[in-house]
Formats: structure tokens, C-alpha cells, sequence
């Protein structure tokens, strides 16, 4: 199994509700998947670096997981047949920065307690 990090950028329209609703919708195409989720951050919303689809902001939202290759495929077919995504990105970490991603949320574990 591979360590992945995915960055998906979801439409400023919808509500909180739908929003959270979106995220476990992916986190359910990982789970089922086999995917084991090590970490999920939502980064709220933010302004876009350019317009895309004539919006100016989007919700992001990371989520680190360890899967096996053929399970990013099926994610991203979701990423497109959802209209809520206006964005994503997965990519596979390397060692280093598997062992950062892991360093950080240790920080973020220590900060919150």
C-alpha cells in the first residue's frame, strides 16, 4: 500500500451540512476501497488563485490515506462525477514526505490537547 494525499476543492455555494456531507461521501469511496485514512483537515474556505467555473472561493479539503494504486482511479471518477468538486489533486508521497506529513500531524495532536 501507497501513502496519498488529496486536495479537493468543493463549490462556495453550499452549506456547511452539504459540505460535510461531500467530504464522507469521498471518504466512503476510501473506506470501501480498502483505504485507510490517516488524517482528514479541512481548510475552510479560501480565495482561489484564479476563477474557476466564475467563483472566486472554494472549501478545501486534505485527506491523507494509505490504499493500493487501482483505488485512485475510482476516486477521481467520483471527483468527476460530483458537480459539487471544482478542484482536486492526489498525488503519491514519497518517503520524506510521508515522514513530514506524519511529523506535522503529530504537531497538530500536540497543539489541540
Amino acid at each position: 500500500m501507497n501513502q496519498y494525499e488529496t486536495v479537493f476543492i468543493l463549490t462556495p455555494v453550499l452549506s456547511e451540512e452539504q459540505m460535510k456531507e461531500a467530504v464522507e461521501k469521498f471518504k466512503d469511496v476510501l473506506a470501501k476501497g480498502g483505504a485507510e485514512i490517516l488524517n482528514e483537515e479541512l481548510w475552510g474556505l479560501k480565495k482561489l488563485a484564479y476563477p474557476i467555473e466564475k467563483k472566486s472561493t472554494g472549501f478545501y479539503v486534505m485527506v491523507e490515506f494509505k490504499a493500493e494504486p487501482a483505488l485512485i482511479a475510482k476516486l477521481e471518477t467520483q471527483y468527476r462525477r460530483d458537480e459539487r468538486v471544482i478542484r482536486y489533486l492526489t498525488v503519491k508521497q514519497e518517503k520524506y514526505a510521508a515522514e513530514y506529513a506524519e511529523k506535522r500531524r503529530n504537531k497538530q495532536a500536540k497543539k489541540e490537547d
